[in-house]
């Protein structure tokens, strides 16, 4: 008898859940379900900043997708039965805390709060918080520097401390309301479990480390002291936090009746701990020592592992370094940028470049295809949601350079998508720099499954192969590894993935002639790089438009 897990992924605007073999990876069934509040599942208001999401949609989309998801299995595979799961696997946007009461209820269920976006779930591209950041990252350096280095010098608006603060400071009834706080990663696994009561919580390793300060060598979160100076109601919340985080090859609790009962599944089956979906992401694409794994989607998150004995510095701008994070028994490292996906989206949806035939992704990336790299003489910084690594400041924003009245939008198309790749290219760099070597980078997300120009460009910025998972559902494929891991399929999270997980046979490999190029327009982007993003830097960027002027016309021959 075939048996199978079950990944969970909650996205920015969707849950997805697949069936998965434990055998050998196959995906036997998928369901997706976009969540009901909100525009595309996010709850907005004039503040351009703002990112919330209901809980109430998580809920829902587990049900939906998991009902359907089994149907769908009973038609591709005639033998299958849903008593042939063994396990279910979560993962979630993040850092996407949440307000729950004594019982763990978020209190945007609660009708004294259901119209009040501050009882929602604080999504992670909610920057609202941008001012509580500077100030704890302010503190910190002050008074418990340590915090700090293993999150990479700066602490940021989309992490949870930051977004509670601001509650704490904007929304005082709220926070008072809240008996704690939960990250999505964290909450979604304990219903399913039934065991969402703060004293029965587990909180997984990958969101505590990476987004909340949490270290085992300073006991868990960050002291009680180091809190109640920054506001002692925060240093309160303290007490009520979790001292011990879990790895995902865990389980949290099992399957309640009630879930069992809302999905079709069999009750009793484990549930692992949570995980993020870029870090999920990087166990479905099979990632080991020496391998970068970016996913590409709205955002990108870059995840690469060390061995745990391995000596490992501080590198200043990542998004932690976490001991057993991503794959237990290594040392996880997490960077990105804040927007890739949804900088592409915003020209074709928000600028509308020719209208609906010439504007669609399509239609530019046709146009942009066709394009010499340097052709265009633009030059890009992608900005448009601030910088999450290496610079780690919300309060950045896009530029676009070299435009003529002869610019067309499929320049500006293919510069905005260059600008992605030379900022995935600092973000390699600084690993480089601390001797964290990428021997190789394997790519998964709807980018990479959907648009061979922009991995090309990515390659010939990066001047590596880029390679691609051979599932196009990454972080729910991950989701899925840790639990076959729980349920005792696999005796370990690198075993089901040499078991599960593989890559296609496609490799974009590296142009010279365009590697060569793009070698002399990421000069220029590190200038403006470093001329708009930090205060160090001294100099002029008088050169920036006529050098791009000669590449423009080598480019073109002229």
């Amino acid at each position: 008898m075939a048996k199978y897990t079950i990944g969970l992924d909650y996205g920015t605007n969707s849950v997805r859940a697949i069936l998965v073999n434990v055998a050998d990876g196959r995906e036997i069934a998928s369901a997706a379900w976009t969540y009901a509040h909100g525009k595309e599942g996010i709850l907005l208001s004039g503040d351009p900043n703002l990112a919330r999401q209901h809980p109430a949609d998580y809920l829902k989309g587990a049900e939906t997708t998991i009902k359907r998801a089994l149907a769908a299995a009973k038609r591709s595979v005639k033998t299958f039965k849903p008593d042939h799961v063994i396990g279910l696997g979560v993962d979630t946007t993040g850092s996407t805390p949440i307000p729950v009461d004594r019982k763990g209820q978020p209190l945007a269920m609660d009708p004294r709060f259901a119209k009040d976006l501050d009882a929602m779930a604080w999504l992670w591209k909610d920057h609202t918080s941008f001012a509580e950041a500077e100030e704890i990252t302010d503190l910190a350096r002050k008074m418990r520097p340590q915090y700090l280095a293993k999150c990479g010098g700066v602490y940021s608006s989309e992490w949870f401390f930051s977004k509670i603060l601001h509650c704490l400071r904007t929304n005082p009834k709220v926070f008072s309301a809240a008996y704690t706080w939960v990250e999505a990663a964290d909450w979604i696994p304990a219903v399913l479990s039934g065991t969402e009561a703060p004293e029965d919580l587990k909180i997984c390793v990958c969101a505590a480390g990476h987004k909340a300060m949490f270290n085992a060598d300073w006991g868990g979160y960050p002291d009680e002291k180091f809190l109640a100076r920054l506001d002692p109601k925060l240093g309160g919340l303290h007490v009520r936090l979790k001292t011990r985080a879990q790895t995902i090859d865990t389980s949290v609790g099992e399957l309640s009746k009630a879930w069992a009962s809302k999905t079709g599944l069999p009750a009793g089956i484990p549930v692992a701990t949570g995980v993020f979906d870029a870090h999920a992401g990087a166990v479905g694409s099979g990632i080991e020592p020496g391998t970068l794994v970016k996913i590409l989607g709205t955002s990108t998150c870059d995840m690469m592992i060390v061995p745990a004995g391995q000596p490992l510095a501080d590198i200043p701008g990542l998004c932690g370094i976490v001991k057993g994070s991503v794959v237990p028994g290594f040392i996880g490292l997490e960077a990105g940028q804040s927007a890739v996906g949804d900088i592409f989206n915003w020209y074709v949806d928000v600028i509308r470049p020719g209208g609906a035939k010439s504007g669609s992704h399509a239609a530019l990336t046709k146009e942009a295809d066709k394009l010499a790299p340097g052709a265009s003489g633009l030059l890009a910084l992608d900005w448009n949601h601030g910088n999450r690594t290496v610079l780690v400041d919300p309060r950045l924003s896009g530029l676009l350079v070299g435009q003529s009245l002869h610019t067309t939008p499929a320049e500006v198309y293919r510069a905005l998508v260059e600008a992605t790749a030379f900022g995935a290219l600092t973000i390699i760099n600084r690993l480089e720099q601390y001797h964290v070597k990428v021997e190789r980078i394997v790519t998964g997300g709807g980018i990479a499954e959907k648009n061979p120009m922009v991995m090309q460009i990515y390659a010939d910025v990066t001047n590596r192969p880029m390679m691609l998972s051979r599932s196009s559902q990454t972080c729910a494929l991950g989701a899925a590894v840790a639990a076959a891991v729980c349920a005792g399929a696999h005796e370990s999270i690198p075993a089901a993935q040499k078991a599960m997980t593989g890559l296609k046979t496609k490799v974009y490999q590296p142009n010279p002639p365009a590697v060569a190029v793009y070698k002399k327009l990421y000069v220029l982007y590190k200038q403006l790089h470093d001329a708009f993003g930090t205060t160090a830097w001294k100099g002029s960027c008088h050169n920036v438009m006529k050098d791009l002027l000669d590449l423009r016309a080598q480019a073109r021959g002229s």
